[in-house]
């Protein structure tokens, strides 16, 4: 596949069709009847308009689909509110899920397939757009972010417009607004008034220029008034209160103006995709109290930034064996952290990056090579901050940064208390390049924050650290060290949260008291002592709130955190095992990370007020419309919706499995959106794609695409959704690598013909000889690997060989195979 395509994937949208059909409105009647006669003609007349107007819009289960698509469309503008918010980890996550959910979303009437067969380059587009607007928010960069997600609902709507009548369309359009309206409600309730009153100021001006303005107000007068008054209530609102009751009035117009834009089985089911698209708003909220677990994960990873960057050093001192046990218990706590899974799903390349710079690091450091462990290190901490950004990703991920940079500063101080000042200021050049290089934006955000601080960070205290460390000069390279961590622990509390200030100076205080161990293992007892109290004396001060905090969050745990930090005091002082009191401090201060999140998130009340928004949404449907057109239609769906939101109701208000309810609610939801318009037996199963295990038979594997996994394999590359896991795997030449299809839909392996070593043969599932008839061959239903199913390939070429899935080229679906001699 040239490069022109694979760039063209990613930044060409595709045109939106706008011809749809329109309903007559046109009647007769005769002018010489009688006055009783002319009112009987009338009703007669008018009652006909009715049903002509309804006959002219076709209802069936495109109808359904389109509506689940404007859900997905209202999740897209979630994500530009939640960026407008500084919410990017979170606008992150709701991406991501959405590409997920629709992967999943599977058999003929699922909203992929159905995507899929309305223009297959709308399809290609909208995934596109979709990973992209991920990566971008994953990377901080909210204004590419919203501008790829809002192209990936013209996507929608592009598709909405080819498969339903143009009233469908209009009835949609104008919930849509209602979705976005009830958007600035989501972010008031979060606590976010200014941006949710700036949010309805934006929807106001879109809705000026849409096509939906001419449909709401050719709808009813009345209703468009209604509905432009309550978002310029909202816009001009200063209180929470306020703007969640102007967005609720505005959606409430959208939702009786569908009803006089199209027929009530549509008008039905398009506000059953709003009630889905709130419950999924809902969801959002409940994570948005505090700082999240998103939060406490990339801290603890912050801490494993800290314990890898130890190894080296320990490897200098001659500390080979300590140094590998360091690597080795870094990986075993990782294999058993609350952390690993989130990285796994939140990024993971970074997750298998750092895995393997770990083993790397391990067995650097069992070798006593100081210059692989540098290297492996550095593999390690490249990953652990990609998975940080994927996490929490924005000012968040800065806050972590300042801590982890703290903790670096802690090493170089203690290589000036024992006499290796020359790497102390190595350590010093090294942050001062990240500085520079802006880092997680630790640059930019501390000189946007105060040039003073700015200025006394960098130019005063963090060159002077370089400076006097590689003159010699200890006294004075102390100082400034300690006058660095000082600069940005200011920089931590003036612009983080409290819950963040304090998970991110758990990694901090647990990074210290590996330090002390560190100190002891080398015979610095008297300094790791000291390192202890000082660490204990500035928890005690107050430490950003993160004593209080704790305190407040669980007594049990913050007095056995107090415990375990004087242990590792006793051991060193005493001879004992300071690097096993460290462990167990270390482990206390990651559950410290969870419990002060976890007290933000209730503090906020922000399940209550998630469950609260899923009451309203229970009460306007039992006095809905779409109530009785949906008991009317199918009872097992009616009785299934509604103890689908009861559950969901009651899962916000524990606090638990959350998710799944509102996976379940999302389900029901849908499979009532194709019962109102008469379509049940067309709703897509939930999880289809990746639980049904089918193959289509119209599709074939070809040569080396065989049932399971050979026994005989070197190696494994599993094909996720939309993910190749590993993406890059390293093997020798001769090895034999298995594609095994894990889920979602059917994937081809292909090779990028003009990427191959030289001399190596054209590879790819189906057995062509290029890429050009790998590509014709997939369009022709040729080299797939469905469920069940793996390709096979043995690598004799040393080289990298980069390679792709067809159909999934556009969401990312990439991976290089590395063979060595």
């Amino acid at each position: 596949m040239e490069y022109s395509r694979r760039h063209l994937l990613q930044t060409t949208g595709l045109a939106v069709a706008t011809a749809g059909l329109a309903g007559c409105n046109g009647q007769s009647s005769d002018e010489t009847t009688t006055a009783t006669e002319t009112d009987s003609e009338t009703e007669t007349a008018a009652e006909t308009t009715t049903e002509d107007a309804e006959s002219s819009v076709s209802v069936d289960a495109a109808v359904a689909v389109a509506a689940e698509w404007n859900a997905m469309r209202a999740r897209l503008y979630d994500t530009v509110a939640l960026a407008a918010a500084g919410r990017l980890g979170t606008a992150a996550r709701v991406t991501g899920d959405v590409f997920a959910r629709f992967e999943r979303s599977s058999g003929e009437w699922g909203a992929h397939e159905q995507l899929e067969a309305t223009n297959e380059q709308n399809y290609e587009t909208f995934e596109s757009h979709l990973g992209g607007a991920r990566e971008a928010y994953a990377a901080g960069d909210a204004e590419r972010g919203s501008d790829l997600a809002v192209q990936a609902s013209d996507n929608l709507l592009a598709a909405q417009r080819g498969r339903v009548d143009a009233d469908v369309v209009d009835a949609l359009e104008v919930l849509l607004f209602g979705a976005r309206a009830r958007d600035a409600g989501l972010l008031a309730a979060a606590g976010e008034v200014d941006a949710a009153a700036e949010l309805a100021n934006a929807v106001y001006e879109d809705f000026e220029d849409a096509p939906a303005h001419s449909s709401l107000e050719s709808a009813s007068g009345e209703l468009y008034e209604t509905f432009e008054a309550a978002v310029e209530g909202a816009a001009d609102a200063g209180d929470a209160e306020t703007i969640a009751a102007s967005a609720r009035t505005a959606a409430d117009a959208t939702v009786d103006a569908s009803y006089e834009l199209a027929p009530e089985t549509v008008a039905g089911a398009g506000h059953l995709a709003l009630m889905q698209a709130v419950g999924f708003d809902a969801e959002v909220l409940a994570g948005l109290g505090g700082p999240g677990d998103e939060f406490a994960h990339a801290a603890a990873l912050s801490l494993y930034r800290a314990r890898a960057a130890d190894v080296p050093r320990l490897v200098a001192a001659g500390e080979a064996d300590f140094a590998a046990t360091v690597a080795s218990d870094v990986f075993a706590h990782f294999e058993g952290a609350r952390a690993h899974e989130a990285l796994e799903e939140a990024d993971h390349d970074a997750y298998e990056g750092f895995e393997g710079g770990l083993e790397s690091l391990t067995e650097a450091a069992e070798s006593g090579d100081g210059a692989a462990a540098a290297e492996a290190v550095a593999t390690v901490d490249e990953n652990l901050l990609a998975g940080i950004t994927a996490l929490v990703g924005g000012e968040a991920a800065t806050v972590l940064e300042a801590a982890f940079f703290r903790a670096r500063l802690g090493d170089a101080r203690e290589l000036v208390a024992v006499g290796e000042t020359d790497r102390a200021a190595a350590v010093g050049e090294s942050l001062f390049a990240r500085f520079e290089e802006n880092e997680a934006n630790l640059h930019e955000s501390v000189e946007e924050e105060s040039e003073e601080l700015y200025h006394r960070f960098e130019e005063e205290h963090l060159a002077g650290l370089v400076e006097d460390a590689a003159a010699g000069n200890a006294d004075a390279a102390a100082a400034h060290a300690e006058g660095a961590m000082d600069a940005l622990f200011e920089f931590e509390a003036a612009v983080g949260a409290t819950a963040e200030v304090s998970a991110a100076e758990a990694a901090f205080f647990g990074a210290r008291g590996f330090d002390a161990a560190a100190l002891a293992q080398v015979g610095a007892s008297a300094r790791a002592a000291t390192v202890v109290q000082s660490t204990f004396a500035f928890f005690e001060a107050g430490a950003g709130g993160y004593h209080e905090t704790l305190e407040e969050a669980d007594h049990d745990l913050y007095e056995s955190f107090e415990g375990a930090l004087g242990s590792v005091r006793t051991a060193a002082e005493e001879g004992g095992d300071a690097y096993g009191a460290a462990k167990t401090y270390g482990q206390k201060a990651v559950d410290s990370m969870y419990a002060v999140v976890a007290t933000a998130a209730a503090d906020a009340g922000l399940g209550a007020a998630a469950s609260e928004r899923m009451t309203g949404v229970f009460q306007t449907f039992e006095e809905a419309r779409v109530h009785e057109a949906l008991e009317g239609a199918d009872r097992d769906a009616y009785e299934g919706f509604e103890a689908a939101l009861s559950d969901y109701v009651a899962a916000l208000e524990d606090g638990s499995e959350v998710d799944a309810a509102a996976e379940a609610y999302a389900t029901a939801t849908a499979r009532a959106q194709f019962a109102v318009v008469g379509e049940v037996g067309k709703a897509p199963e939930a999880g289809s794609a990746e639980e049904s295990g089918s193959a289509d038979a119209a599709l074939s594997g070809g040569p080396n695409v065989v049932e399971g996994v050979p026994e005989d394999a070197d190696h494994v590359v599993e094909m996720s959704a939309v993910a190749f896991e590993p993406a890059e795997l390293t093997v020798s030449a001769g090895d034999t690598v298995a594609f095994e299809h894990a889920a979602g839909e059917a994937h081809s392996v292909t090779a990028y013909g003009d990427e191959l070593p030289e001399g190596a043969a054209y590879w790819a599932s189906g057995g062509f000889e290029s890429q050009a008839a790998a590509e014709t061959g997939w369009s022709e239903g040729k080299g797939a690997v469905q469920s069940g199913q793996s390709y096979v390939h043995t690598f004799e070429t040393a080289g990298e060989h980069a390679y792709y899935c067809v159909p999934h080229e556009a969401a990312g679906m990439t991976g290089t195979i590395v063979v060595e001699e």
